[in-house]
């Protein structure tokens, strides 16, 4: 009797994860299709740091016919200024240094060649979307970040994309220590059609945490997308109110939540890797959005923050339409990056 209740728990355990796993799956290839379609989006939104990032190669390698150790130190000076970071620039020097040992002989015409392979060799486990156990139906997205980074919109966003592949959406706002971050998500849920669970501006954020997936599960959501608060000033703070989150949420849904995502400003460049580390220090993330690449030559940070805290970047903002936001692929953005 044990052994069939076992068999029979366990298959039932099986299904339902298998059933989420094909539906992330399924959002993943949404994604992935959008992002074929909009290339050129990806182009125009990273312009401005490959404008950067050309110039300064151009002049890193002036007058040298081969990478020797001026090239090496000029191109170590390139990458830090593109605020790829100074651990991950010595990394990818280290290996361009043990590439020019072996070959004995390499041209500067080969440099952007080589310089391209090393950075899409970082980036390579960006490409592995997660496999991990899911909750079941709602799939939980615990969205964090400081203000000013386009948290709120990132949600929006990814609410009116999730719609368009045929999902059933849930918004949760839990950042109730601002009024204007609730307004703002309820603007959107407007706009993107999607019903907002909110409460009083002060309430407890666990509590619009709880009422949004006992709301989404008994209406048959997909997604349910959480808003919280950006305070870092106060990291204890910050940390237990993300736990009392989580914990309230695993009331309703057990594994929940499936995905926690940390939205960052591509624009403050070294700032934002700085705001990525504080947030690690103090939650589990899981994922990893990018905002406004598009208005900035530091686009370079998605290298940096990916290689140094080994998670992996899932969108980037490239602009201010609901298409915009797009799926990381990190051959696309490597292509593009070195695209003459």
């Amino acid at each position: 009797m044990w052994m069939s209740f076992f068999l029979c728990t366990f298959a039932a355990t099986y299904q339902s994860s298998l059933i989420t796993y094909q539906f992330v799956m399924g959002l993943f290839d949404f994604f992935k299709k959008k992002n074929q379609e909009n290339k050129e989006t990806l182009d125009k939104g990273l312009e401005k740091t490959k404008t950067s990032v050309f110039d300064k190669l151009a002049r890193a390698v002036a007058g040298k016919s081969k990478v020797d150790e001026d090239v090496l130190d000029n191109l170590e000076e390139v990458l830090i200024t593109s605020d790829v970071g100074v651990d991950t620039t010595l990394k990818i020097i280290k290996r361009i240094e043990e590439r020019v040992a072996r070959d004995k002989y390499v041209s500067t015409s080969e440099l952007n060649t080589i310089l391209k392979e090393e950075i899409a060799a970082l980036l390579e486990h960006t490409d592995k979307p997660s496999q991990e156990e899911t909750s079941g139906a709602p799939y939980v997205i615990l969205v964090v970040g400081v203000n000013g980074v386009g948290k709120t919109t990132t949600i929006g966003k990814l609410a009116w994309q999730f719609k368009q592949a045929g999902k059933k959406v849930y918004l949760g706002a839990a950042d109730t220590f601002r009024a204007a971050a609730v307004e703002q998500l309820v603007i959107w849920g407007e706009r993107v059609g999607v019903p907002v669970i909110k409460q009083q501006m002060g309430s407890d954020p666990a509590s619009v945490a709880f009422d949004t997936l006992q709301s989404a599960k008994a209406n048959g959501a997909d997604v349910v997308l959480i808003d919280t608060a950006g305070r870092l000033h106060n990291k204890v703070g910050l940390m237990n109110e993300l736990k009392k989150i989580k914990d309230v949420m695993k009331k309703v849904l057990p594994g929940a939540p499936d995905e926690v995502l940390l939205v960052l400003d591509g624009s403050t460049g070294q700032n934002a890797f700085e705001q990525a580390k504080q947030f690690a220090a103090v939650t589990q993330i899981t994922s990893l959005a990018i905002t406004k690449l598009d208005g900035t030559a530091k686009g370079g940070v998605v290298i940096g923050i990916s290689d140094q805290l080994q998670v992996p970047v899932k969108y980037i903002g490239l602009g201010e339409g609901m298409e915009d936001l797009q799926l990381f692929d990190p051959k696309a953005f490597v292509d593009s990056l070195f695209k003459n």
